[in-house]
């Protein structure tokens, strides 16, 4: 099966670990691979972001990433991209339109509207996987949601208009219920895990004294870790470790700011950015890997700590719930409250027999449940089930947010583009 995975903003090249790759970047890139180990043969739609990047690469055999020209050759926040999200969905129509894919798997609410846009005079089946939705990132920012105020209706369209939408976790099949999309056209497939390099054996290094704690993800403030931080104060001897980012970014120096408040200055290390062949060995030599994002649509972190034998503290959001198993790989305590989460982490570090129990425990889940291998496995059922239901209908409702062109809709609005805008850098080396 040729299988077009299109993935606006994180490309499954990037470096994980900036405040716009993550989970996200991890799973385009692992999926493809899975896939091309069955036999499919995969292309990565990616916004180009930088001049030097060539059109096309090989990222392994059967797995190819396309650079796609939309907007600026530069690297742009996530938030910035929905004006040139029309050019994405052109330049895909027309490599389509010459030789369209067996199946189109959208990643990201832009993607979706790209990728139905693209799809729909080739008539191509589409299933979409969100990553995040909209209304549960408004619900938990209010004001500082930075999101495009058009994202909740064009993701109630994506959602409405794909042939399948596969959710990561049971929260999201619920949210998306609450958008008044029929559970019929949702599935649940969750991330993976690569348990061949995520594993308790191999490397450790040395993190600081005592017990040690990690976290680790994104620099953005919603990932919690200032809740670990003020828990900190009521784990005497621990050492916390924050790993991800650069330790000049913004949220490592309010991170910082918050330490020296809270007395715990001397306690906290800020490790920058950690390449992802480091991250298995990192986790290894944690005792415990805490996450304690306000909300959280999967959370891959969770899975790799397992895999790596180590036991997890997390927030109870999201794919937390489906993933750890309080009391049998780690615990889930409530997001925001740090005497919670200080309380649940004394008691677990207090108790190595448990920390070990829980570390085979969560080895055990992460193998058994979220190999890659097998969720390559499950994604490819979905896409034979829509490939096997689909029937000729009649066309599918324009969306209304793209330019007319080559056969794509016309817009209901007209955003301004702005390529100068505060957070667009060049991308190293660009002219």
């Amino acid at each position: 099966m040729k299988i077009a995975m299109v993935s606006e903003h994180a490309s499954p090249l990037a470096t994980v670990g900036g405040a716009d790759a993550g989970g996200q970047n991890v799973h385009v890139a692992a999926l493809s691979l899975a896939l091309a180990a069955r036999g499919h043969e995969v292309t990565v739609y990616t916004r180009r972001e930088c001049p030097s990047q060539p059109d096309e690469t090989s990222l392994a055999p059967g797995v190819t990433v396309v650079h796609v020209p939309a907007g600026p050759a530069m690297t742009l926040a996530k938030d910035d991209l929905l004006p040139w999200m029309p050019d994405f969905g052109r330049w895909l129509a027309r490599r389509w339109s010459a030789a369209p894919p067996d199946m189109v798997h959208s990643h990201f609410w832009m993607s979706g509207l790209a990728a139905l846009a693209a799809a729909r005079d080739a008539a191509v089946p589409i299933v979409h996987t969100f990553h995040a939705l909209g209304t549960v990132k408004r619900r938990h920012q209010g004001p500082a949601d930075s999101s495009p105020r058009e994202r909740l209706r064009i993701e109630a369209m994506v959602a409405s208009q794909v042939d399948a939408v596969i959710a990561t976790c049971a929260d999201e099949v619920a949210e998306l219920r609450r958008m008044r999309i029929p559970r019929r056209r949702t599935r649940i497939v969750p991330c993976g895990v690569d348990v061949r390099s995520f594993t308790p054996s191999g490397p450790k290094r040395d993190l600081g004294p005592g017990p040690v704690l990690l976290a680790i993800g994104r620099p953005v403030r919603r990932k919690g870790v200032d809740t670990t931080i003020h828990a900190l104060a009521r784990i005497p001897g621990a050492t916390l470790v924050v790993a991800g980012g650069d330790v000049d970014d913004p949220e490592a120096r309010r991170l910082s700011h918050v330490a020296a408040r809270c007395g715990v200055a001397d306690r906290v290390r800020f490790l920058g950015k950690v390449s992802r062949q480091d991250v298995p060995t990192l986790m290894r030599s944690a005792d415990v890997v805490v996450t304690m994002p306000w909300y959280e649509p999967f959370g891959i972190v969770p899975l790799e700590a397992m895999a790596c034998g180590v036991p997890v503290v997390a927030s109870a959001v999201g794919g937390h719930l489906d993933t750890v198993v309080p009391e049998v790989t780690g615990l889930l305590v409530p997001p925001r409250e740090p005497y919670a989460l200080g309380g649940a982490l004394r008691r677990l570090l207090a108790a190595p027999s448990v920390l070990a129990a829980y570390g085979a425990a969560a080895v055990a889940r992460a193998r058994s449940r979220y190999d890659w291998n097998r969720i390559a496995a499950q994604t490819s059922a979905v896409y034979a089930e829509v490939l096997s239901s689909r029937v000729p209908a009649s066309p599918v409702p324009t969306p209304h947010h793209l330019p007319a062109s080559r056969g794509v809709p016309a817009p209901a609005f007209a955003p301004v583009r702005r390529a100068d805008r505060a957070g667009a850098q060049p991308c190293p080396g660009a002219a």
